[in-house]
């Protein structure tokens, strides 16, 4: 079973101590996801992110039951690494003030958050499996497939589209 205590001892207090943050993760990411996705001009990145959104969603329900299954308690307060990852892409991306740069701002930004979870959920997955809980690795392992598909689909429209259309960007001197 999960642990309430704040002493991690065990490499399962450790997976429960880190896992209790996802929720809280994809909580606050949902949020921005909505903001950014209606300050972006492009159709395909907009697209994108709606894709993200559902996986974000899908993350949610799967982490909230996976606690509940395991007696885990679940973060109620901000993540501290997501929080300062959306408060300096929030600051970032309001001072781009041309349409396809904010998009390139917005298409990174999202992409270094994306880095994170990759990582919180590649190191979950690993520490469930050398604890044999196969059932919690395969949560934990879809949803970093999940950030890995978005990644790659950022990459794509970042390299052909997003960041061709920002670089040809013309500023007028007055």
């Amino acid at each position: 079973m999960g642990t309430n205590n704040s002493d991690i001892i065990t490499l399962r207090n450790l997976l429960d101590y880190d896992a209790s943050r996802f929720t809280s993760a994809e909580a606050q990411l949902k949020t921005v996801l909505v903001e950014w996705i209606n300050e972006s001009g492009s159709l395909k990145l907009k697209t994108v992110m709606q894709k993200y959104l559902d996986f974000v969603l899908q993350h949610i329900v799967k982490f909230e039951n996976y606690f509940a299954a395991e007696n885990i308690q679940s973060m109620s307060h901000q993540n501290r690494v997501m929080f300062a990852l959306i408060e300096d892409s929030k600051e970032k991306i309001g001072i781009c003030n041309e349409p396809a740069t904010k998009d390139a701002c917005i298409l990174a930004c999202i992409q270094r958050v994306n880095h994170f979870k990759i990582s919180i959920y590649g190191t979950a997955a690993s520490f469930a499996n050398t604890l044999g809980m196969e059932k919690a690795a395969s949560i934990f392992h879809e949803a970093e497939v999940n950030e890995k598909q978005i990644d790659d689909r950022l990459s794509q429209l970042a390299e052909h589209e997003i960041n061709l259309m920002a670089r040809s960007t013309v500023v007028l001197e007055e």
